[in-house]
């Protein structure tokens, strides 16, 4: 079984959250970066598992610049047999699809997992287009992903209840919580990543239909207004006028 799984950089959860003066950019000046934990705890890791019971190989791709390896390597480390990088800084969504389904036309994969969207944009649009560009099916936030070596069996968390599909590969999946249980590289994996081939390739020409208007920072919280029980007209008062919520 031969499954590509996209990987995405992203700020650690405690990064200070800066943009340019004409708010177009984000400021990356003294921001750690991680892999995205959507990718790695669950799209990467379930890949690793298939690979393990049923055999093939597991190939990361990202679309980015040199600075990402760092994150490209730890996925080498955890399990994956090879990687790419896209050299590009993706403008879009809809960039580091069409990167992606380019290289993929090229090969030949039996699914495609990514993380059901970045935790800096949370745009979780990727696998759609993706899928579009490929010509094959999508299904959305997996919780739970199985191969009886003929059929796969996808759940996915639905209102009420679980939903549960069956399909023949090619498919894009995108991961949500569940599908898997992290794993931390150990000093073996860290060694052995550090042999595996990362092959660069440069990227096509697609910008899509996007650009960047402006990122704003949303309003600094206010401080809690206690009320007392007595007084729901002025609790009343507070919530329409203030609040503007009734």
């Amino acid at each position: 079984m031969n499954i590509l799984v996209g990987i995405s950089k992203t700020p650690e959860t405690t990064a200070k959250i800066e943009f340019s003066e004409d708010g177009k950019s984000f400021k990356s000046e003294g921001v750690n970066y991680i892999m995205n934990p959507y990718d790695e705890w669950y799209a990467l890791v379930r890949a690793i598992e298939l690979k393990e019971v049923h055999g093939g190989e597991v190939t990361v791709i990202n679309v980015g610049t040199i600075s990402n390896e760092t994150v490209i390597r730890k996925a080498l480390a955890i399990g994956a047999d090879k990687a790419v990088r896209i050299n590009k800084e993706t403008s879009s969504s809809w960039d580091t699809a069409s990167q992606i389904a380019a290289y993929a036309k090229e090969h030949s994969y039996d699914i495609i997992l990514i993380g059901k969207e970045t935790i800096d944009y949370n745009g979780g649009e990727v696998g759609g287009m993706l899928a579009e560009h490929l010509g094959v099916s999508f299904i959305s936030f997996a919780s739970k992903l199985e191969f009886d070596g003929s059929v796969f069996t996808v759940e996915k968390d639905i209102e009420g209840g679980v939903e549960v599909v069956e399909l023949n590969g090619p498919f894009v999946l995108s991961a949500a919580k569940g599908l898997a249980e992290q794993r931390i590289p150990n000093m073996r994996g860290i060694m052995m990543a550090k042999r595996k081939p990362l092959e660069v390739i440069e990227p096509i020409s697609d910008e899509g239909f996007v650009t960047i208007s402006q990122f704003t920072k949303p309003a600094e919280k206010v401080g809690i207004k206690m009320v007392d029980p007595d007084q729901m007209d002025e609790l009343v008062r507070m919530l329409s006028e203030e609040s503007k919520v009734i």
